[in-house]
């Protein structure tokens, strides 16, 4: 059986993580987050003051995704909810994640939001991490048929819309991609924004992430996936960019791409990031990267041709990836456990090659 432990169980021999999202995997992800999107401080607010009255506590800023240390984390954590409720609907932290949800998601609530982006000083706020899980949610709750959710997505669609456009209003601005493992990847802000243009059938928003896509990455050839993993990345560079291609290429070309784009896949790229320390805010990214890699190489692995040997090597490697990071999602320190389970869950909801 699979069981979150925390670091200091870490010398006894851990059980086998599983490869898909279990029951019991589920529950204990959804009881991180139900403490986490409830809990107001510690936060790191992204917020520009344009004013004295602007100095606010984070509930009243955000009354809809106050917890969770961050606005994205919170976001990225109501969807671990809605997710884990969809999929195993008869868990007893259900009956608490619906409640959590229908406090939160609220007309009411989603209009402060909306006004918070309406700030001047708001333009950039989120842009485009806290972007893109936002439309992760309102992807899950779209395609869930649910008289909760269909509300909870009538709520939240207003600011979805709003994201949506400023997608399409940013992003032919952008001129250069951003190539890093932290908030501000490009490639990653851009794939769950396809998703959710795909779910919802907003045909603006597909035209706009494709052209992007092709304009920032088509061309990039013998990319220097070597250089990773920096030493606070959450996510890989190389594998976002090619796990945004593989959504928006034909996979035909998206193959012929991908031969060029990494034409070996280098020892570090493939070997799991060691953590030194899970109560460092930074260091604990490093854990992040491990889940985020591991996602990405299961899509990519599954684009590539059965006989391709870079899809045995990416599927083994998510392997690895995947039992070095769950068992370490609930260290016993909010720094990581406030945002990890999130990943967590997508890895598990990504299936295997």
């Amino acid at each position: 059986m699979f069981t979150l432990v925390a670091a200091a169980a870490m010398s006894q021999p851990s059980p086998e993580p599983p490869a898909t999202l279990t029951r019991e995997a589920a529950a204990a992800f959804a009881r991180l987050a139900l403490k986490g999107v409830v809990r107001e401080y510690p936060n790191k607010p992204e917020h520009v003051l344009g004013g004295p009255a602007d100095a606010r506590t984070p509930k009243a800023l955000h009354p809809a995704f106050y917890g969770s240390y961050d606005w994205h984390s919170a976001v990225h954590g109501h969807w671990l909810l809605v997710k884990v409720v969809r999929t195993h609907p008869d868990l007893p932290e259900s009956k608490q994640a619906r409640a959590v949800l229908d406090q939160h998601l609220t007309a009411a609530n989603v209009r402060v939001e909306l006004e918070y982006f309406a700030r001047a000083e708001s333009k950039s706020f989120e842009r485009p991490y806290g972007w893109t899980w936002l439309l992760k949610l309102q992807t899950e709750l779209h395609g869930w048929d649910d008289p909760d959710a269909k509300r909870w997505a009538a709520n939240l669609r207003p600011l979805a819309d709003l994201i949506a456009g400023k997608y399409v209003s940013y992003y032919p601005k952008q001129t250069y991609p951003t190539r890093v493992g932290t908030h501000a990847n490009t490639a990653f802000g851009l794939a769950f924004a396809h998703d959710y243009a795909v779910a919802v059938g907003d045909t603006k928003l597909k035209s706009l992430v494709e052209e992007r896509a092709r304009a920032y990455f088509l061309a990039d050839a013998d990319y220097p996936a070597s250089w990773e993993p920096n030493g606070a990345d959450f996510l890989s560079a190389a594998l976002c960019e090619a796990d945004l291609m593989r959504r928006v290429l034909p996979r035909d070309e998206f193959r012929a791409w991908f031969a060029r784009f990494l034409p070996a896949l280098p020892p570090r790229l493939l070997a799991p990031a060691t953590v030194t320390d899970r109560t460092d805010p930074q260091l604990v990214h490093l854990d992040g990267l491990n889940l985020s890699r591991a996602w990405c190489m299961r899509s990519i692995a599954a684009a590539l041709p059965a006989g391709d040997p870079a899809r045995a090597a990416l599927a083994a490697s998510a392997r690895r990836h995947a039992a070095a990071a769950l068992p370490h999602v609930a260290s016993g320190d909010f720094a990581g456990e406030h945002w990890l389970a999130s990943f967590a869950v997508l890895l598990l909801a990504t299936p295997t090659p």
